[in-house]
This record gives C-alpha cells, sequence and structure tokens, in this order.
C-alpha cells in the first residue's frame, strides 16, 4: 500500500503537504534509521523533521505495528502541529477523534492479533482480583519510580531513606471512584542540585544516583509514537474491558490526546527499573520483574493492551541504551553506581558489594514477594510476548542492537562488551511475534535471562574474574541452561558457578579461582580439565563428564558429598589425577567410620590424588582401574 491510499479523503491535502518531508529531508531519514543508540534524539513531536516512521526513532522502531494497524495519517499529528522548519514543511493536526471504529479512525491490518490483543484485556479485568484492582490503582496513581522501588526487596528502605523519595499515593482512597488523585510527591527523589519544580534540596546522600536515573529517561516520551499510531485505548475497542473502578476518574476526556499505544507508564517504569538495576545489580532480574508487573498493572487497569506494553517496553529499553551510551554520561553513571553502592553497603551493615548481593536476597518470600527466581523468570518470558500469535518466521537470527551492552555493564562486569552482546545474543526470545521483529533487535532481548550468563557457547568463552575487584567479579552464577559447540575457559581469582541442565560440547577447563558445579550436568558435554584453581562439587547429585576428566598437580577438587550421591564424579571418558581432594560433609551427612564411597568412576582411571581430607575425619583412598572410592577411616 502506498503512502498516499492511506490518506482519506477529508484530509487528502494534509497528507500531500506532509509527505514531503519524507522525501525532502533525506538527512533526517537517515538519522532516525540509524541505530537508536546514536538517533534517540530524534524521538520529538511538534518537530516538522521528525515526524515520519522514516524520521522519528521511537516511531522508527515501533513501526512492526504497522503490521497489525495502520493509522489515520502516517505523521506525528494527534492534537498536535509542527511548523515549517528547515526543509521540511509544516505538520497541521489530523482530523482524528481518538474513537475507534469512527469515520476518521485508522484500520486494522491484522485481524487476528488485534482480537487476541484486546481479548486478552477482557479476560484478564474479568478475572481480575480485588487485590490486582488495588495494585492497579496504584500503579497508575504513584509516581513510577515509587511504584517500582519496591523491586529492591530488603534494599527499599536504605533506597528510600537516601533518595529522599516521597509518594502521596499510598493506598486507594475511599472516594476514588468519583475523584481523581496525583501524586504529589518527587517520584524518583531528590538530585544532587536543588530542584524548584520538586521542591527538593540538594541531596549528598544519593543525589548522583537520582541524576543518573533522571539522565537515563532523556528523550524518551512515548508521547511522538502514541500521536504517530493514534490507536484506541482497550476500554474504547471494546465495552467488556473493565477499567477498576478507582480509576474511572483518570479516563482522559481527550481521545484523540490519549492514544494506548505504547504505553507511557510500562516506558517508564522500564526506563526507571533499569536505570536502577545498573546501580543495584543484585536486584538485577528483580527490577525487570517489577517493570514487567507494573506492565501487566496496566493491562489488569483495563488502561492498555499486550502491545501498548511490550511497544512501552522496547522503547523505554531503547531510550535507555540510548542514554547509557552517551559521551556526556559517562561520568555520571560511574559516579552515580559508586554512590549508591557505597550508601546501600554502609545501610545495609556489611562489609562489600559482595556481601550486598547476600543481604539483598536474605528476605523469605513472605516479605520479599520477588524472592522466587524461577517464579520470576517465567512471570517475564509470559509478558514479552503475551503468547500473541506468531506472524513472521520463528527461526530467525537473533540480533542485538547497537550500544545495548551497556545494559549488562554492572550486572555482568568480568565480561567484555562483545561478550555482553554475545549474552544479549544468545538469551533472546524466538522471532515470529507480533511488533518484536524490529530491525534492531530491541523486542526479543530477553534481559531477566541475560543476567543468568551465557544461553549458548557458540565459539569457545574466556572468562577472566579478578576477585579483588569485589561484587560479581569475585562470584557469581550462571543459571541458563547452556549450549552450543563452544567451551569454556574459566581464569582469575573469582569464583563461577553453572547450575544449568547445559549441553555446550566444546569442554571446560578451569585455571584459576573456582568453577562450582551446581547442577549434574553443569559441564555440559565435553570434556573437563582442572590446570589450577578448585573444582566444587555441589550438585546435589552425581556430577556427569561426558569426555575425558584430567586435574593437575596445583588444582583441587572439592566434593560437597551428601547421601544421596552428591558429589561424586562420573567421567564417561578416561580420567587422569593428581592434585588434592577435599571432601566437605553436607545436608546432614555423617557418615559412620569404615563407610565406602565410590567417589569418582571412569573408563580408565591413571594417577592418584596428592592430599585427601574429609572434614571432622578421617579418610583414605583406594583406585581401581575404573574407579577410586573413599573409606572412612574414623
Amino acid at each position: 500500500m502506498s503512502v498516499l491510499s492511506l490518506c482519506r479523503l477529508s484530509t487528502a491535502l494534509v497528507c500531500l503537504l506532509s509527505i514531503v518531508p519524507s522525501l525532502a529531508s533525506a538527512e533526517q531519514a537517515t538519522a532516525a534509521k540509524a541505530p537508536y543508540a546514536q538517533a534517540g534524539n530524534t524521538n520529538k513531536r511538534g518537530d516538522a523533521c521528525f515526524s515520519t516512521a522514516d524520521t522519528n526513532a521511537a516511531v522508527h522502531l515501533l513501526s512492526g505495528f504497522l503490521e497489525i494497524w495502520t493509522p489515520r495519517t502516517p505523521f506525528v499529528d494527534a492534537g498536535v502541529e509542527a511548523p515549517a522548519k528547515d526543509n521540511c514543511p509544516a505538520v497541521a493536526k489530523t482530523d482524528w477523534d481518538g474513537i475507534p471504529a469512527s469515520k476518521t479512525d485508522g484500520h486494522i491490518v491484522n485481524q487476528a492479533v488485534h482480537d487476541a490483543n484486546i481479548a486478552y484485556v477482557v479476560n484478564a479485568t474479568r478475572a481480575r482480583t480485588a487485590d490486582q484492582a488495588v495494585a492497579a490503582y496504584l500503579d497508575d496513581r504513584r509516581g513510577k519510580n515509587a511504584s517500582i522501588v519496591d523491586g529492591l526487596g530488603p534494599l527499599t528502605d536504605a533506597w528510600k531513606a537516601g533518595s529522599k523519595q516521597t509518594t502521596t499515593i499510598t493506598a486507594v482512597a475511599a472516594d476514588a471512584t468519583t475523584i481523581k488523585y496525583d501524586d504529589k510527591g518527587n517520584n524518583r527523589g531528590a538530585g544532587s542540585k536543588p530542584d524548584a519544580e520538586n521542591k527538593t534540596d540538594a541531596n549528598p546522600d544519593m543525589g548522583l544516583a537520582i541524576d543518573f536515573i533522571n539522565a537515563a529517561s532523556g528523550d524518551g516520551s512515548t508521547e511522538p509514537a502514541k500521536r504517530y499510531f493514534k490507536y484506541g485505548r482497550p476500554y474504547r475497542w471494546s465495552q467488556d474491558v473493565s477499567v477498576v473502578p478507582t480509576l474511572e476518574p483518570a479516563k482522559s476526556g481527550k481521545p484523540v490526546e490519549d492514544g494506548g499505544f505504547p504505553s507511557g507508564h510500562t516506558a517508564e517504569a522500564w526506563r526507571d527499573a533499569l536505570a536502577m538495576a545498573y546501580l543495584v545489580p543484585q536486584r538485577f532480574q528483580e527490577m525487570i520483574t517489577r517493570a514487567s508487573e507494573l506492565g501487566e498493572d496496566r493491562i489488569l487497569a483495563g488502561m492498555h493492551s499486550p502491545l501498548d506494553v511490550m511497544g512501552g517496553r522496547m522503547l523505554g529499553t531503547a531510550t535507555v541504551v540510548y542514554n547509557l551510551n552517551k559521551a556526556d554520561n559517562a561520568a555520571l553513571k560511574s559516579d552515580a553506581y559508586a554512590q549508591a553502592q557505597a550508601w546501600l553497603v554502609a545501610k545495609s551493615g556489611v562489609a562489600d558489594a559482595g556481601a550486598l548481593e547476600v543481604a539483598a536476597h536474605a528476605a523469605p518470600l513472605a516479605t520479599d514477594r520477588f524472592a522466587d527466581h524461577d517464579a520470576n523468570r517465567a512471570y517475564v518470558l509470559q509478558r514479552l510476548s503475551y503468547g500473541l500469535p506468531t506472524i513472521h518466521a520463528t527461526d530467525q537470527p537473533a540480533r542485538v542492537p547497537q550500544g545495548a551492552e551497556a545494559l549488562l555493564e554492572t550486572r555482568l562486569p568480568y565480561l567484555d562488551g562483545e561478550q555482553r552482546r554475545d549474552v544479549l545474543k544468545t538469551t533472546e526470545i524466538a522471532s515470529g511475534y507480533p511488533l518484536l521483529d524490529d530491525a534492531e533487535g530491541f523486542g526479543r532481548l530477553n534481559l531477566f535471562a541475560a543476567a543468568d550468563g551465557y544461553g549458548a557457547f557458540e565459539q569457545d568463552v574466556t572468562v577472566t574474574m579478578d576477585a579483588a575487584k569485589g561484587g560479581f567479579n569475585s562470584i557469581d552464577t550462571w543459571r541458563n541452561d547452556i549450549t552450543g559447540k563452544g567451551g569454556l575457559v574459566k581464569r582469575g581469582k573469582g569464583i563461577l558457578g553453572l547450575s544449568g541442565a547445559n549441553s555446550y560440547t566444546g569442554g571446560t577447563m578451569l585455571e584459576e579461582g573456582a568453577l562450582v558445579a551446581l547442577s549434574p550436568s553443569a559441564f555440559g558435554r565435553g570434556g573437563l580439565t582442572v590446570n589450577g584453581g578448585s573444582l566444587v562439587l555441589a550438585a546435589g547429585k552425581p556430577l556427569t563428564v561426558s569426555g575425558d576428566y584430567q586435574q593437575l598437580a596445583n588444582a583441587t577438587t572439592k566434593p560437597a558429598l551428601g547421601a544421596n550421591g552428591g558429589g561424586t564424579l562420573v567421567v564417561e571418558g578416561k580420567a587422569a589425577l593428581a592434585g588434592d581432594l577435599d571432601v566437605t560433609l553436607v545436608d546432614g551427612y555423617v557418615p559412620t567410620p569404615g563407610t565406602k564411597i565410590e567417589i569418582l568412576k571412569a573408563s580408565a582411571v591413571t594417577g592418584t590424588f596428592g592430599k585427601v581430607t574429609v572434614s571432622g575425619h578421617k579418610a583414605s583412598l583406594s583406585y581401581g582401574p575404573t574407579s577410586v572410592t573413599l573409606t572412612i577411616d574414623g
């Protein structure tokens, strides 16, 4: 369909005049089609040079929505006009009235996806519980940062104290069904300088952190995209959508200025959550989950649809990537991270960032509703696509947006930029879903999974963890199921745990520090070589090595031995032994004197361990042609 065919007769002149910018402004078009990390500043409304999908980076990012919906006019023109500028002719306001199926509305391109999109809202709002209605109200009326801050769990109170954050929306007022309440708090808190508008003084405690969060939202408005796509809110599409009664006063009386796609609340939540996850990577995944939850609450409120929320996530993420890569923000993000970490360490009463990781996850599910990692992972994954019908091939190659690796700088600090890009690439969701197959790859990013390390070793991966740098440099765990033809080489004195059902085939080599096997297939389907450092067997079940096993003289194997075979080693190839064996008894296992435990079996065993120790016991080893047996002597 041509651009001209999109114009209705009543707006033909406006459309013809407005097409000229896209033809005349090649420079602006090139800017918008550049990587979002470079073009984020073109996300503007009321600017004739940035009013189309070719010239506005946000609209261009979300242009996959045009496969579902064609707006009345292909310009940023709903309730806004743009005077002529440079070589860009003026853009007049559209005559769109904001009412679905009216004579001025756009038209549906993919009926099946549109119907599924609205049906999700109908079903969700009809099944909504009283508690969900309260949560949806609070996430609507409260400042977005003031809402998502509870994703910090045990660190929430310390953050609020340091940020000087305030909110006036703490509960649902009895008369909220008739009166619209706005948050009179300062939302994010106080920055490093006095702010007359927010009525805050300079904040010496975490002012730089708040400055950083503010900066991460730069040029992040959803208004240009809303006013381009001109797609109604779900309650305007269907009377079967049940808006939370206490949000009835919040409905806009100006539909033309109140489009549904993309969701502004969701975009802001993702911007702030990603900025806070950068500053507090100890709660990276929980902040991702909280942003996803706020998006879901927009649907439960009846205010937005899944596609609205998906678009908000994409634009919020792209905005943060753009701002993290701005040279002007380089010093700020470093200083803000240091300040936030120092404040939280001090207020948590711990020694360092590594101990802060423990403190950040010390609360049980009863008091930290984000304490269940696996539940969080499933929750986020479902809400990346909302299970909408696929419309493209599901096996398209993964794409990683330029600069997106910056999102993982503090969560995976021991990886370089290219390695972080590989993590993002190998943890993306499958292609095919509506909207999500954008040219750069923002739609398919699964940042929750990325925080759990590689999803595949597509080539050999060398990881160097400098424990002296602290935090995740000293200890981390990769929890994804790692596939691929490559292998892993672990260097540096840090500790790396692997807990997935791994199947990579390139083998594993430990040169320094520690590798911790937290699953029976932690080291995939290749061989295992321990040249130095400590190999910790803590899977709770026998660890299987699919290839050969070799341990050199300056290395130590440390089985965590339990009654059910945990801590033992099954080598499908040959085992060549040297170095030490240091056994710890776990899970209440107390073997009696004379107990014999086959601690290793292989197709063939050569060499011996140099020294054996067992916590609290005397022990000895005996060697057979295919096994090593540990005997508790006393």
